[in-house]
C-alpha cells in the first residue's frame, strides 16, 4: 500500500537545500511512498531540477505561496497566512490526501495550525509533542512532552502516559511499554502536587507504570516512555543536546593537539565513527504532535538532509503502524471523553510559541 506523505518543503533554518534532498534519498531507500512536495511551485521545481528529478513518478508539487518564518507568532501564522506551507500541508491530512505530514518550521505556529486544522482527539485535553532520546540499551526513550504545554495538570501527565504508551506499542511492537514519571527522585513522596497526583492516576492505571524515573534514567534506558510537563522536557532536551555538541567538539580539540594525539586518532577512528552512529541525535529527529487526529511530526529546524530524512521515516512508521487509531483506541480504554468544547481549537494562545527548533 503507497502512503502519502506532504513534506512543507520551505520550513525550518535551511529549506529546499534540506528538504529536496532527504525527500529524494527517502524515495530512493523506500519504495512504497509518495510524497507530496509543498511549498512555492517555482522554488521546488527548480530545486528538483538541479537533482535530475522533476519527473520523478512518486513526486508531486502542491504550490503554497506564503511561507511562515521561524519568527512568526503563531497566532499570526494562522490568522494571517492561510496559505503557508505548513496550512497546506495540514489540509492535505484533513482531507485525506495525505496520510501525515512533516514539517521542520516554526513549532509554536505548528502546533496552532495542526491543532486548529485537524483538532484534538476527543480523550485528549492537550496534544504533546514527543520524541525519542538515544540510551545505553542500544534503542530509544520516548519523552514527552518536550515543549508544547508548560503549565500541566495531573490528568494531562496521565494522558500523556497513555498516548506515549500506545506510541511505543505502535510502532516499537511493545505489547506493554513501561512508563516512567519524571521526578527528582524514585521515592513516591518526592516532586511537587501535581506529580505526585499525576503518579498516582498512573499507578491507578492498567498501564505498565514503573514509578518515579529521574534525569538520568533517560539515558539508561529504565523505561520505554518518560513523562513530564513541556517545561521541564524541553530544558531537558536542550541540556542533552547542549552537552552532546560540547562533548563532540573537546573530543575533536584534544585529538589535534600535536602529533601524538593526531596518529592517535588515525587508530580510535573506527570506535569514534560507531560511537558517532550510536549517539547522533540526527538518527532521533522528528517528534510526533501526539493528540491530534492527524499525523504530525516535527523536524529540528536546524536538521541537515540526513536528520530530515529520519524525521520522513518517522511520518512513514506512524503511517503504516496506523497511529491515530492505535491512539484512539488506547484513549477510549483509559480515558473518559469529555463532553465540552475545548478552548484553543478555535483562536491558539501565543503561549504555544514553544523553542524546540
Amino acid at each position: 500500500m503507497m502512503v502519502r506523505i506532504a513534506i512543507d518543503c520551505m520550513g525550518g533554518d535551511h529549506g529546499l537545500s534540506v528538504t529536496v534532498p532527504a525527500c529524494l534519498r527517502f524515495l530512493k531507500e523506500f519504495d512504497d511512498v509518495h510524497l507530496i512536495l509543498v511549498g512555492r511551485q517555482p522554488d521546488i521545481e527548480a530545486a528538483l531540477l538541479k537533482k535530475k528529478a522533476l519527473e520523478h513518478p512518486r513526486l508531486t508539487i502542491h504550490h503554497a505561496s506564503e511561507v511562515v518564518e521561524m519568527d512568526d507568532p503563531p497566532a499570526q501564522a494562522l490568522r494571517n497566512k492561510k496559505d503557508s506551507s505548513i496550512r497546506v500541508c495540514a489540509n492535505l491530512v484533513k482531507e485525506g490526501l495525505a496520510s501525515a505530514f512533516v514539517s521542520a518550521g516554526n513549532t509554536g505556529a505548528l502546533m496552532a495550525i495542526s491543532r486548529f486544522v485537524l483538532k484534538t482527539m476527543d480523550s485528549i485535553d492537550r496534544p504533546a509533542i514527543a520524541s525519542s532520546l538515544p540510551n545505553q540499551m542500544g534503542k530509544g526513550t520516548l519523552m514527552l512532552d518536550l515543549g508544547a504545554n508548560v503549565d500541566c495538570e495531573p490528568e494531562h501527565l496521565f494522558q500523556f502516559g497513555v498516548m506515549g504508551s500506545a506510541l511505543v506499542k505502535c510502532t516499537e511492537g511493545i505489547d506493554k511499554p513501561t512508563v516512567g514519571l519524571l521526578n527528582i527522585g524514585e521515592e513516591v513522596i518526592k516532586g511537587n502536587e501535581v506529580v505526585k497526583k499525576a503518579g498516582e492516576l498512573l499507578r491507578d492505571s492498567e498501564l505498565n507504570f514503573y514509578g518515579n524515573v529521574e534525569g538520568n534514567d533517560i539515558y539508561k534506558g529504565t523505561t520505554d516512555v518518560v513523562v513530564c510537563d513541556g517545561f521541564v522536557g524541553n530544558v531537558a532536551l536542550k541540556t542533552s543536546e547542549g552537552l552532546a555538541h560540547m562533548l563532540g567538539d573537546i573530543i575533536k580539540t584534544e585529538f589535534k593537539k600535536g602529533i601524538w594525539p593526531k596518529v592517535a586518532a588515525v587508530f580510535a577512528a573506527p570506535v569514534l565513527l560507531r560511537f558517532k552512529k550510536r549517539v547522533d541525535p540526527r538518527r532521533y529527529n522528528g517528534a510526533a504532535l501526539l493528540g491530534l487526529k492527524g499525523i504530525v511530526i516535527k523536524s529540528h529546524g536546524s536538521a541537515d538532509a540526513y536528520g530530515f530524512f529520519f524525521a520522513i521515516k518517522r511520518a512513514h512508521d506512524a503511517a503504516n503502524s496506523n497511529l491515530i487509531d492505535s491512539i484512539r483506541t488506547t484513549m477510549s480504554h483509559y480515558v473518559r471523553p469529555k463532553a465540552e468544547e475545548r478552548r484553543g481549537d478555535e483562536v491558539p494562545n501565543d503561549s504555544l510559541e514553544t523553542k524546540t527548533n
